[in-house]
């Protein structure tokens, strides 16, 4: 809106209105220089409490998600950790580590999580194999879950299970990736 200027009536009118006031500045002025002169002999009462209800809390800050591990998942409904484990879920791509150094194999699922993620897949197979040629079990299949576990892998990954023998059994993974936020349900 424009500011527009007073008539010559609407000034007048506001002189006489404000002719007896005075500014505020000065009262306060001479109320500090009169507490100032008196002495002071009793402490100043408390001011009544504000009838106005206190400021919400700040919500607490978010908790880290739980560690990944296959025979455990949270943070998913029962229906669909039963899908998981049970490899009923539609597979939307897969990883095949065999064969492959520790580094590679790191790099490797590194670059197809962040693929998988932005392409909006959501359930993933990762083979690690079994290492039955040693008497410990494979050393992929005991990192892989730690490097889901490590950020940014952590971010993406919402649970791990042990896939069904159809799909490699204990070699390899189920991987259920989060939701995309931009994903719009029609």
């Amino acid at each position: 809106m424009a500011k527009r200027t007073p008539s010559p009536e609407e000034s007048e009118l506001w002189r006489t209105a404000m002719r007896d006031a005075k500014p505020l500045k000065r009262q306060r002025r001479a109320a500090k220089k009169a507490a100032a002169a008196t002495p002071a002999a009793e402490p100043a009462a408390k001011p009544a409490p504000s009838k106005r209800p206190p400021p919400p809390a700040l919500p607490p800050p978010p908790a880290k998600p739980p560690e990944l591990a296959t025979g455990r998942i949270a943070g998913v409904d029962k229906r669909l950790a039963e899908r998981l484990k049970r490899g009923q879920l539609p597979i939307d791509g897969m990883l095949d580590l065999h064969g492959l150094t520790q580094e590679e194999a790191h790099r490797q699922l590194d670059d197809f999580l962040a693929h998988s993620a932005r392409a909006g897949r959501r359930c993933l197979l990762v083979i690690t194999g079994k290492g039955v040629w040693r008497s410990e079990s494979g050393i992929l299949r005991e990192m892989v879950p730690r490097w889901l576990n490590e950020a940014p892998n952590r971010a993406r990954v919402l649970a791990i299970a042990t896939a069904q023998p159809r799909h490699g059994g204990s070699g390899a993974l189920y991987v259920l990736l989060k939701r995309r936020r931009d994903e719009r349900k029609d």
